[in-house]
């Protein structure tokens, strides 16, 4: 396989008509490297349009997803990230060249330090990683510049809101499959928040995240 080919494909036939248009997010792409953070047994699949296995019963996020979660969550230079579901370390990594420091939290000791050796590996200096249940926010650290859910939340929890600062911003997939929504939430005074809609997908929900009773009264 010609690896800089098949990225060069990624990023045009899957990334960029994903409304994925900002120069930098895409010339980004190019410096991580995608296959450096796939499991070995699914290097083959780096750069398709598909969601990874890894341990534990999650997933990294398809290509498309993770380019679209970079750019709309604009991180600038001098914020702090909390990224909720490390993985493999690729989204902090992606996440990382944009802020200033990524806190990236993950509850599957194994990917815990997947996540730190591939970053180490790859020389990203400002991530830390986690090991913990996120799914409820991470209160160490807050509050946040910006929010980032790798997974899908059933609802977000209210504690979430409070750990992000004013016009701070959390990106979080919400809903059950097979409905589930990418939201943009930008914190716009105390308790007041707009909500974007970004984009419909279905993803893996992020272990031990609280799911709302269905049982009516």
């Amino acid at each position: 396989m010609n690896i800089e080919q098949a990225r060069f494909n990624m990023i045009e036939q899957q990334i960029r008509p994903w409304d994925v248009l900002d120069t930098d997010i895409l010339d980004l792409l190019m410096v991580v490297k995608r296959e450096n953070f796939v499991p070995e047994a699914y290097k083959n699949l780096a750069f398709a349009d598909i969601s990874i296995p890894l341990p534990g019963g999650s997933a990294m996020l398809t290509p498309k997803i993770e380019a679209r979660i970079t750019q709309d969550a604009h991180v600038k230079k001098h914020e702090n990230v909390l990224l909720v579901g490390a993985g493999t370390g690729y989204l902090a990594a992606l996440l990382a060249h944009r802020a200033r420091h990524v806190t990236a939290v993950e509850i599957d000791p194994g990917l815990k330090d997947l996540a730190q050796k591939n970053l180490a590996a790859n020389g990203v200096t400002n991530v830390t990683v986690e090991l913990g249940n996120g799914a409820q926010g991470w209160s160490n650290g807050a509050p946040f510049d910006v929010i980032i859910f790798a997974g899908a939340l059933p609802v977000l929890p209210e504690t979430v809101l409070q750990q992000v600062k004013p016009e701070g911003r959390i990106v979080a997939i919400i809903g059950e499959s097979p409905v589930m929504s990418a939201h943009l939430i930008t914190r716009t005074g105390d308790s007041s928040y707009d909500t974007k809609k970004l984009f419909e997908t279905d993803v893996k929900p992020l272990q031990a995240a609280v799911t709302p009773s269905h049982f009516t009264f």
